[in-house]
């Protein structure tokens, strides 16, 4: 039997009343309280639930929730490929017949955000949790309305997903290395937590180790995720002299750009003394010198199949077991890469 709302209140010790308040996003109660409140309901796995009559007459407007919790990934260099997710949202929601509306979020509570939702104004919500950890995802168990998550993945949290197939995205770019001759790969990771960073850095280890290649700690840099922080990174990492692998997987672009500032300061030129890719594919990549091989995935097509989840959740009279999509990977071979000399 599922958690009621006395349930959470004798858990947070609070009145049923000032649950009440919280879950339908009404003022007058302190961020403490609120926040107490909403963790108590996610960890007691409370769902709100709407009577059917309530459901058939669902507002067709859909929201995007656009998060930059704390920016670092969220932020103007990435303005392009959140672009790309509103447009393929937009396209979709047009298609089928909804409003979409786009609200943005920097440096709020996550408890603040889901509380500012209406209960029943709102056909669906598809939130960017790019920077959302577990815990974060959790608090939105409270809300009504069907849910769909992009741009993140948790394998073990019951709720809608459509993301990257990092493992798919990953497993091309050692495979090209390999097919280039090289051996030593190296990988530029971010300290940045994110489950897209995380599950990336887990396929490097594992694509390596499945093609019986050793991975070096000293191969493997840590740098932030913004463009001076990677170069930064890169940068005293470079002054300690080490002897560079032959080629790096860089986390993302932006990682990838602020690398590169860095290997040319200390004299590599790419791809003559270090080969190198990134992922993301945003428009820079193609204009750089050189230009710089890296992923692609369709930033539209996870837009448009987060509508498509949407829409079926939404005209569905009976609950789904949860939706998790995996978009998969193209590797766009620019010229940042060279076949190893033998």
């Amino acid at each position: 039997m599922s958690a009621t709302i006395r349930d959470i209140a004798k858990t947070a010790r609070v009145s049923a009343a000032t649950v009440s308040l919280v879950l339908n996003g009404k003022r007058g109660i302190s961020a403490e309280t609120r926040e107490r409140v909403l963790s108590v309901a996610s960890h007691l796995n409370y769902t709100a639930r709407e009577p059917r009559s309530q459901r058939l007459v669902r507002s067709r407007t859909l929201r995007f929730l656009k998060i930059a919790k704390h920016g670092h990934t969220v932020n103007r260099d990435h303005n392009t490929f959140i672009s790309d997710y509103i447009d393929g949202m937009s396209q979709e929601s047009v298609r089928r017949g909804y409003k979409l509306e786009v609200v943005s979020f920097e440096g709020k509570p996550i408890s603040e955000i889901v509380a500012s939702l209406p209960t029943n104004a709102l056909g669906g919500v598809i939130v960017l949790g790019t920077e959302l950890s577990s815990d974060d995802i959790q608090l939105f168990n409270v809300v009504a309305s069907p849910l769909v998550f992009i741009d993140t993945f948790y394998d073990k949290i019951d709720a809608n997903f459509v993301n990257m197939n990092n493992k798919d995205a990953v497993d091309k770019i050692i495979s090209y290395f390999i097919n280039q001759g090289f051996r030593r790969i190296g990988f530029v990771a971010s300290n940045v937590a994110t489950i897209n960073f995380q599950l990336r850095t887990e396929a490097f280890l594992e694509c390596m180790k499945f093609r019986g290649l050793s991975v070096s700690p000293s191969d493997i840099v840590i740098v932030d995720s913004t463009y001076d922080g990677a170069y930064q990174g890169m940068a005293e990492w470079l002054r300690k002299g080490p002897i560079l692998p032959e080629c790096y997987f860089c986390t993302n672009d932006v990682i990838t750009y602020g690398c590169i500032k860095a290997l040319r300061e200390f004299n590599f030129e790419i791809p003559r003394d270090v080969s190198i890719v990134g992922f993301d594919n945003l428009p820079m990549s193609s204009a750089m010198a050189p230009p710089l091989t890296t992923i692609d995935v369709s930033k539209k097509q996870i837009g448009y199949l987060a509508i498509s989840v949407l829409d079926d959740l939404v005209l569905s009279s009976e609950p789904w077991p949860p939706v998790k999509i995996l978009v998969g990977a193209q590797l766009i071979i620019r010229e940042s890469v060279a076949a190893k000399r033998t």
